[in-house]
């Protein structure tokens, strides 16, 4: 599951209405995902129950703390941490488009003043941790300064953001706080990108002796990476969302139970929630067939079968996300970033990934070609479209060329150097076109995907090692480094998108991921123009802003494109209603209920 406008016309905030810009500008292209009622109809609500929902292969989640750590930023954590830590602000589908005007927001829409300036956000009233305390405005600013203090720790810092445009903090009531900005910002990217970060978190209990934000930080973390504790520490029992832990083993099967003190207006409906782990696909597909999941996924192969699950009565839906996905490229290997800051080689790799051929044949449709670094709909063409040929000639033209008598051999570097037709900085005469990805295990598709990859590399010269791994193990190793740090040689091509690499803001911007020194910036890729144009889409609402970002970025290749596969195929048990798939991810198991036969449905 990693990172997050209306089309009807209800009374709007300015920042609601640029909201619909945007969903105007993404040529309405968010699908959000929401389950059909196929054969789902019917039937009379009832309380209580258990719902086993089944999580991604090879997942496990392994952070709790509503402060994301580099290495800790699968979607299922930020999923499960914001049942129990209410943010500030969630998008969720509308129609076919997103708001961050949602009823579960823990706050009032925000309140631009003084050219943009100065935004004020009043929390919602009524709302109580759960241990009767009232969430306020110092709740905000507790987590505010711990991100302050520690942002060099925290995975969503980017340098010149979130903290560092915030020059004054002020709480002004006991719900209501104002933010002084460093300067005028774009309201519609503000909202999305960086309000979407804030949370309120619990004060009183988790900083009841004043600690500095350096000291109380330090003890947290230390808390956070006691997986074996989560369900048991009292840290992590006094929580504001909808859900508590009764448990969270080490393999990362979690149970969810209600927070009886949630004062939002969507209290659960199930007794508990449990989100069980599957090393692969097929463990949990033979799971699935035998009733013991009620909403779980199936192979993209298996939806020609779909009548199979039908007639277990089980309903099908892919769900959508509003994501990209590619192979990230780290450009501070020792060995492999010479190679990989080639612009020409990038693009020859390019020209051999098929994504047409990926997306039909092993996804079986329910995944599309990613062109650049926003969602498909914003980019009018691909500048990189699959031709071996092309691919060849750029290597040949840049001096790499097979051993004598072996024409099929592994490509070498026969012209060394830093002018034309040689084959660049850092790359040594004799030296061998080889590669090693590091990929997610656990998906069949992605398997036969990267196969695929390999054998169309080989075709062209170019060696493609592949290792897998488990999910975690790869975000773990895929991290932003410096040349000289151990981690920089662990790995050089990196793969974990079998659910899509990257979910966007509701604002697909790219200053998490592509400007230079962003937290998910994983390869270290750094180009000043494409800097100041995220730059652009931060501070003007110009709709062209965000079409120049990705026109730049699809052309120079930070990473390589590859299909986009829908989150999963879910399957969902008829009688399990209310699911209503987030294209960003998040998840509202409060809404969920069952069915019994007979009656309708109240």
């Amino acid at each position: 599951m990693g990172p997050r406008s209306t089309r009807i016309r209800t009374p709007l905030t300015a920042v609601g209405a640029a909201l619909l810009a945007l969903v105007v500008l993404a040529g309405c292209a968010v699908k959000t995902g929401k389950v059909t009622d196929i054969g789902a109809t019917g039937g009379t609500r009832v309380e209580g129950g258990t719902a086993v929902m089944a999580l991604p292969p090879a997942a496990t989640p392994n952070w709790i703390f509503p402060i994301a750590a580099p290495g800790y930023l699968a979607s299922y954590n930020s999923a499960i941490q914001n049942l129990l830590f209410l943010p500030l602000y969630t998008p969720e589908p509308k129609g076919d488009a997103l708001t961050m005007d949602s009823p579960r927001n823990l706050a009032r829409q925000p309140r631009y003043s003084d050219g943009n300036k100065t935004v004020t956000i009043t929390l919602k009233p009524g709302y109580e941790w759960s241990d009767g305390e009232p969430v306020t405005a110092r709740d905000v600013a507790f987590w505010f300064d711990l991100i302050k203090h520690n942002k060099k720790e925290w995975a969503g810092y980017s340098p010149g953001l979130m903290p560092d445009d915030v020059e004054r903090f002020d709480v002004i009531g006991e719900r209501t706080f104002r933010l002084r900005l460093s300067r005028a910002y774009n309201p519609t990217w503000f909202t999305a990108n960086e309000l979407q970060n804030f949370t309120a978190l619990p004060a009183h209990a988790w900083n009841p002796h004043d600690e500095s934000p350096k000291a109380v930080f330090a003890r947290l973390l230390q808390h956070a990476e006691q997986l074996s504790q989560f369900a048991t520490d009292p840290l992590w029992k006094t929580v504001d969302g909808p859900w508590t832990i009764a448990k969270w083993n080490t393999s990362g099967q979690v149970t969810l139970v209600p927070n009886k003190k949630y004062r939002g207006p969507d209290k659960p409906h199930l007794d508990r929630v449990v989100l069980k782990p599957f090393t692969t696909s097929e463990s949990e597909f033979n799971v699935l067939r035998a009733g013991g999941v009620d909403y779980g996924y199936i192979p993209p192969s298996v939806m020609e079968r779909s009548d199979t699950f039908e007639e277990l009565g089980y309903r099908i839906d892919p769900w959508e996300g509003w994501a990209i996905t590619y192979l990230v490229l780290n450009f501070h290997h020792p060995v492999a970033g010479p190679m990989l800051r080639q612009d020409y080689l990038r693009q020859a790799l390019q020209h051999l990934i098929d994504q047409e051929s990926i997306s039909r044949v092993i996804w079986h449709g329910s995944a599309d070609p990613t062109l650049g670094p926003v969602p498909a709909s914003l980019l009018d063409r691909d500048p990189y479209p699959y031709d071996p040929a092309a691919a060849k000639r750029l290597l040949a033209r840049h001096g790499w060329r097979a051993p004598a008598g072996d024409r099929d051999g592994v490509l070498r570097c026969a012209r060394a150097g830093t002018g034309p037709g040689e084959c660049g900085k850092g790359i040594a005469r004799g030296q061998e076109l080889r590669l090693e990805l590091l990929t997610q295990s656990g998906s069949t598709e992605t398997s036969n995907t990267m196969q695929e990859i390999k054998s169309s590399f080989d075709r062209a010269g170019v060696a493609l090692d592949i290792r897998q791994q488990t999910l975690n193990t790869v975000l773990g190793t895929t991290v932003p480094c410096k040349s000289t740090e151990p981690v920089c040689s662990a790995w050089q091509v990196g793969f974990f998108g079998t659910q899509g690499s990257w979910y966007f803001p509701v604002n697909p911007s790219g200053e998490q991921l592509f400007a230079t020194g962003a937290p998910s910036n994983m390869g270290n890729w750094s180009d000043p123009e494409t800097d100041r144009l995220i730059k652009a889409t931060e501070f003007s609402d110009d709709p062209g802003a965000l079409r120049d970002y990705g026109h730049r970025v699809a052309a120079q290749l930070p990473v390589l494109w590859t299909p986009n596969p829908a989150y999963q195929v879910s399957v969902i048990r008829n009688d399990l209603r209310g699911i209503d798939q987030n294209p960003t991810l998040t998840l509202a198991p409060q809404d969920w209920y069952f069915v019994r036969k007979g009656g309708r449905e109240n």
